[in-house]
């Protein structure tokens, strides 16, 4: 029986996209994948795909077993089919764990089980020595583990080996069956130069990143796994990459102007406020410049006035 009880400290590592590590914070310690498992089974499907095993426009089948995932989902029905390509890009964007285990099943002959044994199989040619999958999608599992070193082995190995394939990592959203699915990948609009991979997340788990950035032809590869919070995951992941590119001589580019919506609280809590902030580097886990649209009351809409809002927001 594997164990992986580290949900709230922290496992980093950055390293160049040769392998060589610029940071590391604990990256051996095992840890429970979370979603971060369906970067594996990505690379089994990029790899079927490299060796024309499958198409991107091969129609799949979908088990009664893959429809009752859990949540995140496509929400696929048993008995229908959805393409492979689809298939890929409900799992970089939506996470989908139904689509992830009709993927498993399809590859591995309609046994997820033995998809995940061929997961591990291949996780050891790649030189991921420390990790073992039990299924196709990173629902828990309690021997299904890895660690953020071995996470930064699979990233490294996805974008070398099938580069063909690695930019359905970096597509903002695509259309499904008439609703539009956005990314979930943080660092695509938060971060200059970053172009993938995979956030992941449960309970045992922790607040899961892995992400992948150019800046001044420099590539690096980040990992962070067990962070308390997304906010915080996603500032340890930012300053990490900050200071990697700052060791290799490349000042790190601007944080990209970030549009994020919240809620006001109160009586007006159903209305919502736009929030514009830039996170910089010289605001490195603290407060940011933030200017906020103001949002009128009742009582201001009949005086005609407006009111100025100031507010304070953490970088995400």
């Amino acid at each position: 029986m594997a164990h992986a009880q580290y949900a709230g400290r922290i496992s980093t590592i950055v390293t160049d996209i040769n392998g060589k590590v610029i940071s590391k914070d604990d990256p051996d310690l095992q840890r429970y994948p979370a979603s971060l498992t369906k970067m594996m089974t990505l690379y089994m499907t990029f790899r079927a795909l490299h060796a024309n095993a499958i198409s991107l426009n091969q129609r799949i089948p979908v088990s009664i077993h893959a429809a009752s995932m859990e949540p995140s989902k496509l929400g696929l029905r048993a008995g229908s089919t959805i393409t492979v390509r689809e298939a890929v890009l409900g799992l970089v964007t939506k996470s989908a764990n139904d689509a992830a285990c009709a993927l498993g099943e399809f590859i591995g002959g309609g046994d997820e089980p033995r998809f995940a044994q061929m997961m591990t199989q291949q996780a050891r040619v790649i030189g991921m020595n420390d990790s073992t999958f039990r299924n196709a999608s990173g629902l828990p599992d309690p021997d299904q583990v890895t660690t953020a070193r071995d996470m930064a082995t699979l990233a490294r190995h996805l974008i070398l080996d099938y580069p063909e394939y690695y930019p359905f990592f970096k597509v903002p959203s695509f259309n499904f069956r008439g609703r539009t699915i956005p990314n979930h990948d943080p660092l695509i609009k938060g971060y200059a130069g970053a172009d993938g991979l995979k956030t992941g997340y449960t309970a045992a788990a922790g607040h899961n990143l892995v992400g992948s950035a150019v800046q001044g032809n420099v590539r690096l590869v980040g990992v962070v796994m067990g962070a308390p919070s997304n906010s915080r995951r996603n500032a340890v992941m930012m300053s990490a990459l900050d200071d990697g590119f700052s060791k290799y001589g490349v000042t790190p580019a601007e944080r990209p102007l970030v549009l994020a919506r919240a809620t006001q609280r109160g009586r007006s809590h159903k209305r919502s406020k736009v929030i514009l902030a830039r996170a910089t580097r010289s605001s490195k886990g603290g407060v940011v410049q933030v200017a906020q649209l103001p949002v009128k009351s009742k009582k201001a809409k009949a005086s005609k006035a407006t009111t100025k809002h100031t507010a304070k927001h953490k970088r995400r």
